[in-house]
């Protein structure tokens, strides 16, 4: 193996290199018991997504205690209450100290969508554990979780408002790799910060066990967040963000989209390269193409997002009109893309022109979830005559973006569940242009600090990264962001 990607694999920044906080080994055998024969699939999912990664001898076995099913348009969403079991462990090439049978009090939700199952919530806890509230115990310890050498909660990593740059000094990698144990104090810091996170986020949870569960997460996350500040090339900074206390296959599964990765869709024609230079910088906020920035939820519809926005700026720049455009028309009404489950810009363009055009938000507002289709022609306000590929040239791209609009792109999301702002730029091994996942538009470019960008409108809400931008290095090809790039056209 190559000496970079040995110093990857021990900081846990490759895919699936870290295991899950808290993540427990015992031997046993999958099992289950149900009171319902339709909570046999997703109890089935669940008890798989839980012993992910794990040898045969080590995964638990469940056992469902009720369950509930919500419908929504196409979809159901599975809530289970279950006990897992873990078998005694001792076995020294698995378990680092003998443990006896561990019994679990679990709860999951497991949506069911288009006959795709995906994981929305897992939390577990002793089933012994005295339930106090749902708020966090003052005793609430987490002696398990390490920090690197070096590594403070009084950082700047674990600050809520904006930080202030000339303040922020990080450690550099090598101390990464450091295995020191957490200081005395560090249990009542996290507390603190994880409070803070609790308050400024509006979170809530529903047992001691879970806000347990959550503040692990959350600290293990701190350090993700420190190792891929300590890599990253550009001036982005890391940190607390409202996706904190999110698993890494939480935040894949719930906000962005593998199908960009997965399948290759379909093919546009090329559209022409714009002759001239690119002006030096440009921006389609400060010229009225572009809405205000949207909030997907918690669904993988990222790819709605980034073509609805641009359409709005083609429509802008044709008709002279900025109008707010349905994302949801297309989670419901586009047959071929997999709503929440993700979906390909190419085939949502499709989908608007066998529609006949979209309708405004405020005519078919967002709801986050599929439902049945209620589009109707005589609402449509905007439509689109066909749709083209891009140049993978990134001056060329800039060239077509000052001149024609802002541009669908997608890219790789790695690092964005804990950015915060600045000029993202990871190493390439890190964000790979081949395994992108999340759909965006490029809306204007420019310099800071002599640091080539792309100014980058997502749909997470403004209370992520820059009010709701993200600001990706510009020339090197960085997460893949001239992979995947096209347009709608409007005549």
């Amino acid at each position: 193996m190559a000496p970079w990607l040995q110093l990857l694999l021990l900081l846990g920044l490759l895919p699936g290199a870290a295991p899950a906080p808290n993540e427990p080994r015992a031997a046993g055998a999958q099992a289950w018991e149900l009171e319902s024969p339709e909570l046999l699939e997703p109890a089935r999912f669940a008890l798989e997504m839980y012993n992910r990664g794990r040898a045969a001898r080590t995964r638990a076995a469940l056992r469902v205690v009720r369950g509930r099913v919500r419908r929504a348009g196409r979809g159901s969403l599975y809530s289970l209450k279950a006990t897992l079991v873990e078998p005694p462990c001792n076995d020294p090439t698995v378990c680092q100290l003998r443990v006896s049978k561990k019994t679990l009090l679990c709860s999951f939700e497991v949506l069911d969508e288009l006959g795709r199952h995906m994981l929305l919530r897992q939390d577990c806890g002793p089933v012994d554990t005295k339930i106090t509230g749902a708020g966090i115990p003052r005793d609430a310890g987490i002696a398990q979780v390490r920090l690197p050498s070096g590594v403070s909660p009084d950082s700047s990593l674990f600050q809520l408002s904006p930080p202030d740059d000339k303040n922020e000094t990080f450690s550099s990698f090598l101390p990464l790799l450091n295995k020191d144990p957490l200081p005395q104090d560090f249990s009542v810091k996290m507390v603190s910060i994880f409070k803070d996170f609790v308050t400024t986020y509006n979170r809530t949870y529903e047992t001691t066990e879970e806000a347990r569960w959550r503040m692990s997460v959350f600290a293990n996350n701190m350090v993700r967040a420190q190792k891929i500040q300590a890599l990253d090339r550009g001036t982005a900074r890391y940190g607390v963000t409202k996706f904190s206390d999110l698993t890494e296959e939480e935040f894949r599964t719930i906000y962005l989209n593998p199908l960009l990765k997965e399948e290759p869709g379909k093919r546009m024609r090329l559209a022409q390269s714009i002759p001239d230079l690119p002006p030096p910088e440009w921006d389609w906020r400060s010229k009225g193409a572009v809405t205000k920035v949207k909030d997907q939820g918690m669904c993988g519809s990222c790819w709605a997002f980034s073509v609805t926005g641009n359409v709005e700026g083609q429509w802008f720049l044709k008709r002279g009109s900025l109008l707010s455009l349905s994302e949801q028309e297309l989670l419901d009404c586009d047959k071929v893309d997999k709503a929440c489950l993700g979906g390909l810009p190419s085939n949502a363009y499709s989908a608007i022109r066998t529609l006949g055009g979209l309708e405004t938000e405020d005519d078919y507002s967002y709801h986050g979830h599929l439902q049945a289709c209620s589009f109707s022609a005589d609402k449509a306000k905007v439509y689109i005559n066909d749709s083209v590929e891009l140049s993978q040239n990134e001056q060329k791209l800039a060239a077509w973006l000052a001149k024609k609009g802002p541009i669908s792109v997608a890219i790789n999301a790695f690092g964005m569940q804990f950015y915060r702002h600045g000029i993202s730029h990871p190493l390439r091994p890190l964000c790979s242009p081949w395994l992108i996942d999340h759909a965006v538009l490029l809306v204007g470019y420019g310099n800071r600090s002599a640091t080539p960008f792309w100014a980058i409108k997502n749909s997470w809400g403004t209370d992520w990264g820059e009010e709701g931008y993200y600001y990706l290095h510009r020339g090197s090809g960085a997460c893949g962001v001239n992979i995947m790039a096209s347009s709608a056209v409007v005549d």
